[in-house]
């Protein structure tokens, strides 16, 4: 009894003396304004990426450097890298048929139109589908390096892939010749929008229906992949989907 009660002493003793270091890693206190615009811009792409911050129409002005050094810099790839890397290996364990297909969205997924939102402002400027439209008519988009990695990986294990895109009928001429400039020269199925059978709904809404009719049509979706949120939620999603990096830009 008396040596536990020696015991105790010691430990309290020892825990209140003066010469006790703090935790190192203990939170900073302060206000939110203490912080650099650098990190405040930080956890707002966190937040976008994470579909925490919703609705939002254009990035922040403060935050137009952070979006540019970021996509033009090695995260923004190495990001990719991340996601595409473990589509891949996912995509390795799994038993396929000749029916399994993985869907991609084209935009910010496949194909990478930095060219153009480097004249918009990264993001701060609001999105302009006629402008827009104007810089697809140039079919002049880049690959995404990562993506086409992962396509050229996928096709190598017998995986179909679909590509649906909001992009309309109209512009497939220009978004075939595109996708093949640049490498993507195989798929079981390029769907475009239809602006006819959705009028008034969203970019949620056309995607679930489309990906409703493969599965109706006897594909199984295993993967799905996309920049957008809208592009890998709603209903017949697939087994698994993987969300790349795209700070630019939101269209709920």
């Amino acid at each position: 009894m008396k040596v536990l009660f020696l015991f105790v002493a010691t430990v309290l003793v020892a825990c209140h003396a003066t010469d006790y270091q703090m935790y190192p890693l203990r939170l900073k206190t302060g206000h939110v304004g203490q912080y650099s615009t650098e990190v405040l811009c930080a956890s707002w792409r966190l937040g976008v990426e994470a579909n925490n911050l919703i609705k939002w129409k254009t990035v922040p002005e403060t935050c137009q450097q952070f979006v540019a050094d970021y996509v033009l810099g090695d995260q923004y790839r190495s990001d990719s890298k991340t996601v595409c890397r473990e589509a891949y290996f996912y995509a390795k364990t799994l038993n396929i048929t000749d029916k399994d297909v993985f869907v991609f969205d084209v935009d910010e997924t496949l194909l990478c139109n930095l060219q153009y939102y480097s004249k918009h402002g990264f993001g701060v400027e609001r999105f302009n589908a006629t402008a827009f439209a104007n810089w697809v008519a140039e079919g002049e988009a880049y690959a995404l390096p990562e993506t086409l990695v992962l396509y050229d990986k996928l096709l190598s294990l017998g995986i179909k892939v679909v590509f649906l895109t909001e992009r309309l009928v109209s512009q497939r001429a220009i978004t075939v010749a595109n996708l093949k400039d640049v490498g993507f020269d195989q798929w079981e199925k390029l769907i475009l929008k239809d602006p006819a059978a959705y009028v008034g709904k969203s970019t949620l809404t056309y995607k679930a229906s489309e990906r409703r009719k493969l599965e109706e049509s006897g594909y199984r979706i295993i993967g799905n992949v996309g920049d957008q949120w809208t592009d890998l939620m709603g209903s017949f999603r697939g087994l698994r989907s993987f969300k790349l990096p795209n700070p630019m830009y939101y269209i709920g």
